[in-house]
């Protein structure tokens, strides 16, 4: 596959806070309609790597492109507009809000005000439409954090950290559920710390190690030997 061909390609990329450059000269190219697993130990530049696709962190220097189309300068969003979306590892939902109103507030942004594809997805969520967001438990904040970019309907969903601080079985859950949007033909894109669980899913791998790109490959080549800077 080539920058051409990929969903989203970062070519040269460079990025960091402050003083402090994080990648180093990034390139990665993700196919579409795929899962695509980014994985590496803390500190590797997964998390930094999100947010400059997704426009939070601009770039030092480097391209980004999304469908060949270069995007390294568009806002966030016009990021979201195409269709980029992350849900990063922070509970990305206001918190002083009704789960219903977090929910509403995204639906009718995207021209689609209807919240039921959501509450379909996530039958918890139908239980609790009164109830302040920042009072649920974690899972249930990860949840509607999902629920609000599905309901933005994205060409990219980008997830950091999925399982971060969840039971092993809500995990499961989440895992079940973005492979089931990955079926539906959205490309994913996917930072964790359980290897496993994202090998078990991914058609593409990358390992970060210090802001550097050192292994990309199958799951099945993954399996083969561990690179540098890959965790357990």
């Amino acid at each position: 596959m080539t920058t051409a061909t990929a969903e989203l390609a970062l070519t040269g990329a460079r990025a960091g806070y402050g003083t402090v450059e994080v990648l180093h000269g990034l390139d990665l190219a993700i196919p579409a309609g795929k899962v695509t697993a980014l994985l590496g130990a803390n500190g590797a530049g997964k998390s930094t790597t999100l947010r400059v696709l997704s426009g939070l962190i601009p770039l030092r220097a480097g391209t980004l492109t999304w469908r060949g189309e270069d995007i390294t300068r568009l806002s966030t969003v016009d990021r979201a507009r195409r269709g980029l979306m992350l849900v990063p590892d922070e509970r990305a939902v206001f918190a002083t809000l009704s789960v219903r109103d977090n929910l509403q507030i995204i639906a009718e942004a995207s021209g689609h005000p209807d919240i039921t594809p959501a509450l379909d997805s996530f039958p918890r969520l139908r239980e609790r439409l009164t109830q302040r967001a920042g009072s649920m438990s974690g899972g249930e904040r990860r949840m509607l954090a999902l629920a609000r970019a599905l309901l933005a309907r994205p060409s990219v969903l980008m997830v950091d950290e999925l399982s971060l601080g969840l039971s092993p079985k809500v995990a499961a859950d989440l895992f079940g559920w973005l492979a089931t949007v990955a079926a539906s033909g959205t490309t994913v894109l996917l930072a964790d710390q359980y290897t496993e669980q994202a090998l078990a899913m991914a058609d593409l791998v990358y390992v970060l190690h210090r802001g550097e790109r050192s292994f990309v490959g199958t799951p099945a080549e993954f399996a083969g030997g561990t690179p540098a800077g890959a965790s357990a």
